[in-house]
């Protein structure tokens, strides 16, 4: 909680408190709202994490959609459309879902490159790389970034199957209030609206955006076995207001890339384990927040926080699938 001197010198006083909330006329310095958000984001991580270890192995998670993790053994060719986007051809948002994903998927094939292009790292932690590209849109932060990671005992489509389900999605995104399913275009695509926590001073922030998995079978990398994407794109289609007509809109673009790494000189068929898995992982993102918050706070969170989300993320899915079969 903030201190009584915090409060105070933001103004907390009687007719005052709307001034030290995000908005036009705030009087509340850029430091002093990164240190209130900072302290609810940690707030909201310490109270997942006990909620998380309370919760039961057991615990059978309800969604409006299931696809099984199911084991689908090398050599074998998946039976399902899923991933494939056959289904979701026939829906008017089809044409804009697969400019966007193929768009999206070109670009994070593209390296950061040296000197000159923009890109500059801020978080260099082991296999964690992360580039942002400083870029303000009428005054409103919208940093490209983009981010490299490699992990072992998973394949692509598993790390991709836990970032697209929404029954997972409460597990490791910390400040998921709600996640609601406007509509199921197929198994491999849904449309979402979804609205996260509010973090004081800052203020409550929702999005409405689709969300498509793909297998991706073109100009892999040389030795990948597979590649997955899900890509999420902010839509207004069917637009829906925010459930309590308070939320500022965030406007994303979001891709998460993986692909399958298998032993050099593994021969197609051999038993494979999870010890035999490498998963190499691009994610991308440029995010418009809206509202008033100020540049500096909202880089200094980016900052803190991008780094700790891919941790929190990939570490959820290796303790999910650690004694799963492996799903291709």
């Amino acid at each position: 909680m903030p201190s009584v001197r915090f409060l105070w010198r933001s103004g907390f006083q009687k007719g005052k408190v709307k001034q030290i909330t995000e908005g036009p006329h705030s009087t509340l310095p850029e430091d002093e709202f990164f240190d209130a958000v900072e302290t609810g984001l940690d707030k909201i991580e310490e109270d997942m994490q006990l909620r998380f270890k309370l919760k039961l192995q057991s615990q059978i998670s309800q969604t409006l959609v299931n696809v099984p993790h199911e084991a689908v053994a090398e050599g074998e060719e998946a039976r399902e459309e899923f991933g494939t986007g056959a289904e979701a051809k026939s829906h008017a948002l089809w044409p804009e879902i697969d400019r966007v994903c193929k768009e999206q998927l070109h670009y994070a094939r593209e390296g950061v490159g040296q000197d000159g292009n923009g890109w500059q790292i801020f978080a260099d932690e082991g296999e964690i790389k992360m580039y942002k590209r400083e870029e303000e849109v009428n005054g409103l932060v919208m940093d490209p970034l983009k981010a490299y990671h490699t992990v072992q005992g998973v394949t692509a489509r598993e790390m991709c199957h836990y970032f697209f389900m929404p029954e997972f999605r409460n597990d490791w995104e910390t400040t998921l209030e709600d996640c609601t399913i406007l509509e199921k275009i197929s198994a491999d695509t849904l449309l979402f609206l979804q609205t996260h926590k509010r973090i004081w001073p800052a203020s409550q922030r929702d999005a409405q955006f689709w969300s498509h998995m793909r297998k991706i079978t073109d100009n892999l990398e040389p030795g990948a076995r597979d590649m997955w994407v899900v890509c999420n794109n902010s839509t207004e289609y069917a637009k829906q207001e925010s459930k309590n007509g308070k939320c500022v809109r965030i406007f994303l673009t979001v891709i998460l890339a993986c692909q399958t790494h298998l032993p050099e000189g593994y021969v197609k068929g051999q038993p494979l384990n999870r010890e035999d898995l490498t998963c190499k992982i691009t994610y991308c993102s440029v995010v418009n927040p809206g509202g008033w918050a100020p540049a500096s706070a909202l880089r200094a969170v980016y900052k803190r926080e991008y780094p700790k989300f891919l941790k929190r993320f990939t570490g959820y899915v290796i303790d999910q699938c650690k004694d799963k079969p492996i799903m291709f």
